[in-house]
């Protein structure tokens, strides 16, 4: 049993602040019990090319898409428009295949290293972050490397 056991799952992350590399932590189910998911019961997650750091999108994860990507490595949304799970890639095949993953220090958001197959976004770009915004313009910074038409079919 760590130090940390005893805390009530609303004072967890800030008794987690404290913790070194070396500290024996929690079990995991005991850290989701107290991560800070909205109102909706959903949580930011962010995930990151792995070898590379480059940002490929963000989507949201219940408790239940949350543990299915811990326990399968294939990485599980949950779809706001749809209401219910989606798993990364089961329309368009273009899956990301967990490497790690990191609560933030509030427990309220989600960095997900993966493996990404070919673009992580819908518009068929590598990222999902392809609009770069100045004070004065927007330009778009990257081409789709594969026809949305040919990822999901005709719509």
């Amino acid at each position: 049993m760590s130090r940390f056991d005893q805390q009530p799952t609303d004072k967890l992350f800030k008794a987690l602040e404290s913790a070194s590399p070396q500290d024996e932590l929690p079990a995991t189910a005991t850290l989701l019990d107290a991560v800070r998911f909205n109102a909706d019961g959903l949580l930011p997650a962010i995930a990151q090319q792995h070898d590379t750091q480059e940002v490929l999108m963000m989507a949201w994860m219940n408790r239940e898409a949350l543990e299915e990507t811990l326990n399968t490595h294939r990485v599980c949304y949950y779809s706001r428009s749809r209401k219910k799970l989606w798993r990364k890639g089961e329309s368009s095949g273009q899956q990301q295949h967990l490497k790690s993953a990191a609560l933030d220090c509030d427990g309220d958001t989600l960095l997900l290293q993966v493996e990404q197959t070919g673009p992580a976004c819908h518009t068929g770009r590598r990222s999902c972050f392809y609009l770069s915004l100045t004070h004065e313009h927007a330009t778009i910074n990257s081409e789709p490397l594969i026809n949305p038409d040919e990822l999901y079919g005709k719509q």
